[in-house]
């Protein structure tokens, strides 16, 4: 771990690359970047007989000062993508994965501080959904199950010299109630076909990403966990009695709005709700009253809702689909 690359302005047969005939100068390398994806890790800590898991998929990126290797074909400055994954897997031993985003900013920081020629890295890691397994309050000392209630996902980057960027998020929630969600009041002309309904089901597969203000004495997982149960209350309110939702716009500002609020280590929020829609199955031919307890899930029609600070933005994004998308931004 202790490797360090002396970053050189020139290179071993610099001097023999012909520019005419390797580079071209009617076009421009914008923006490069490489690394691996898809690594994949389960690290054990074992405290006795009790022990901890965290499995994770990262996926790093690396841009690097020159673009010799793209103009003339030099590798003399790639660390290859093997190698990252194996700094993974070793980061992983000897650093432990106490929360992703720290493990996330631990390979930030080895690749900035092992290797000169680094300008920047990208790292993407999710987290497997391990829960200890538990009875009547009694948690098991080494067995887990798999509870896919939600994706925890991360994301780092940093410059040299400067502090790392961390993003964590919610992905893959499918969440569902029955009632307490209507859709009335929207503009109605020659084109519209959409009924107005009081009382519908509500359906959606969440996507919720932060960015945090700061990175150091933060708990992560804490965050993490409260944004998810703010996500969960507000989409379904009390037990008993449930919380109206008049559109997902609304229910989608209140998750944003409270989550900045009660944690002020969150700078900005995003969130996507893609509206999955079921429909009554219109039995009328067949002689029968279907009264909303057979339903057809249209698996095309997904209208992802997110929210900007200020404005709204409309555009397709598939088949049957549209998006808009939100972002909230904490006041200064």
């Amino acid at each position: 771990m202790s490797h360090h690359y002396e970053y050189e302005k020139t290179w071993p047969g610099k001097e023999n690359f012909i520019l005419g005939e390797t580079e071209n100068r009617d076009v421009e390398l914008v923006h490069t970047g490489y690394g691996k994806d898809m690594v994949k890790v389960l690290h054990i800590q074992r405290d006795g007989k009790y022990h901890t898991i965290k499995e994770v998929t990262a996926s790093v990126q690396l841009t690097l000062r020159t673009k010799k290797d793209y103009l003339f074909g030099d590798n003399s400055d790639i660390i290859p993508t093997d190698t990252i994954k194996n700094i993974v897997h070793v980061l992983a031993k000897f650093k432990g994965i106490k929360t992703i985003e720290t493990f996330a900013m631990d390979i930030c920081e080895h690749f900035l501080s092992s290797f000169n020629h680094v300008t920047r890295v990208r790292v993407y890691i999710e987290q497997a959904p391990w829960k200890r397994l538990e009875k009547n309050g009694k948690e098991h000392f080494h067995a887990f199950i798999n509870t896919p209630t939600g994706t925890h996902f991360c994301e780092a980057e940093q410059r040299p010299n400067g502090s790392p960027t961390v993003h964590s998020g919610i992905k893959d929630m499918k969440v569902l109630k029955t009632t307490q969600s209507g859709f009335e009041g929207f503009i109605k002309d020659q084109f519209t076909t959409l009924p107005e309904v009081k009382d519908r089901c509500f359906a959606t597969q969440v996507y919720c990403k932060w960015r945090y203000n700061r990175f150091r004495n933060v708990d992560f997982q804490a965050v993490w966990n409260g944004v998810r149960d703010i996500v969960l209350e507000k989409f379904a309110g009390p037990f008993d009695k449930g919380e109206y939702s008049p559109s997902i716009q609304k229910t989608l500002y209140d998750i944003q709005v409270l989550s900045v609020s009660q944690n002020p280590e969150i700078e900005d929020m995003e969130i996507s709700l893609p509206n999955i829609h079921y429909f009554t199955i219109d039995m009328s031919k067949m002689g029968l009253i279907n009264k909303d307890e057979t339903l057809l899930l249209l698996s095309l029609s997904l209208l992802p809702i997110c929210a900007s600070s200020s404005k709204f933005y409309v555009f397709l994004v598939g088949v049957g689909a549209t998006k808009i998308p939100a972002l909230i931004s904490r006041c200064k």
